[in-house]
């Protein structure tokens, strides 16, 4: 079997990598990391797995209450994902969020693991409001690039192809990736780690949706604000 070959994988970050909104048909969530597990297990036939992700936590209590933890278990993989709930928040400090990612990416990579991570996508193709904060993502995806290339971390730059903010991978929130999305994050991480028989497919556009009539546009609108917004 060729490609790498993990023992221990911990993910770390929010609700993205807890899994929100891709459920498990148990009463709880699978997600991109769990499906992400599945797929190294199955190529290797057995793997150690912690998911310590917290939904709605912020990069710095990641940092603090996650990482120490993560190292402990001593692992060679780790996928660290975060940022999302920094930049809708009304305190966004590019620089503070940026240095405690760096300090993430250098605690694990320094530990021997390999750290695989990814980019914010553009969430203004997802929601209109998100043209609010495009210069707070994109700010922040610049950030985590330079980041990986000095810690030498592995990054998936889903800014850079449009099906990540392809409305259809994304739940009824818009906010979390629904099953379909978070099955294309795994398989594009799994293409980062270079896992037996994953390739660059998942970078491929759905097909192309039949037009909507703008009155059903304006009502989708409505119903997500005053589902989501308004409260």
């Amino acid at each position: 079997m060729s490609g790498p070959c993990f023992s221990r994988y911990v993910a770390i970050g929010d609700s993205s990598t807890e899994g929100i909104d891709d459920p498990d048909g148990a009463g709880g969530y699978r997600g991109w990391a769990d499906r992400l597990a599945e797929t190294i297990a199955t190529t290797q036939g057995s793997l150690l797995y912690a998911n310590l992700a917290i939904r709605g936590r912020r990069t710095r209590p990641i940092r603090e209450e996650q990482l120490a933890p993560a190292l402990a278990m001593r692992p060679d993989l780790v996928t660290f994902f975060s940022g999302t709930n920094d930049v809708v928040a009304r305190d966004f400090d590019l620089g503070r969020t940026a240095g405690d990612v760096e300090r993430v990416h250098r605690a694990v990579i320094a530990s021997g693991a390999t750290l695989v991570t990814f980019t914010l996508p553009d969430l203004a193709a997802v929601m209109p409001l998100g043209r609010f904060i495009a210069a707070r993502v994109e700010a922040l995806n610049g950030a985590l690039r330079e980041i990986a290339a000095r810690t030498g971390a592995r990054l998936v730059d889903f800014a850079a192809h449009p099906v990540a903010s392809d409305p259809r991978l994304w739940s009824a929130d818009r906010l979390h990736a629904n099953a379909a999305g978070h099955a294309r994050i795994a398989a594009a991480l799994a293409h980062a780690l270079e896992l037996p028989g994953a390739d660059g497919a998942w970078r491929e556009p759905l097909p192309e949706p039949a037009p909507r009539p703008a009155l059903e546009r304006l009502r989708a609108e409505v119903s997500w604000i005053g589902s989501y917004l308004v409260p």
